[in-house]
């Protein structure tokens, strides 16, 4: 469960980061609020919310059981013994 929080909160930080590095390769003061006007933030977090929805489209759609398959859930047997979930 941790991984893909952990992946929605990279594509979340990447534009913050890219932009972060392109202030330090042109020697501006990356720490300074100046260099960080309220519009240049705004489009960042809406390329960052981009990238997180686009994520979770391509991650909805390619992964999970093929189409058709039947999923068993988990069950205790005719003796006793736990039976974990599976897919047919």
């Amino acid at each position: 469960m941790i991984r893909p929080v952990l992946t929605e909160l990279a594509l979340f930080l990447t534009p913050f980061v890219v932009f972060a590095f392109f202030l330090w390769i042109t020697k501006s003061t990356v720490f300074d609020r100046a260099s960080w006007p309220t519009k240049t933030v705004a489009t960042l977090t809406i390329v960052a919310l981009v990238l997180m929805i686009g994520s979770f489209l391509v991650l909805t759609h390619f992964s999970g059981a093929p189409p058709g398959t039947t999923y068993i859930p988990a069950h205790i047997d005719e003796r006793g013994n736990f039976v974990p979930g599976e897919l047919r």
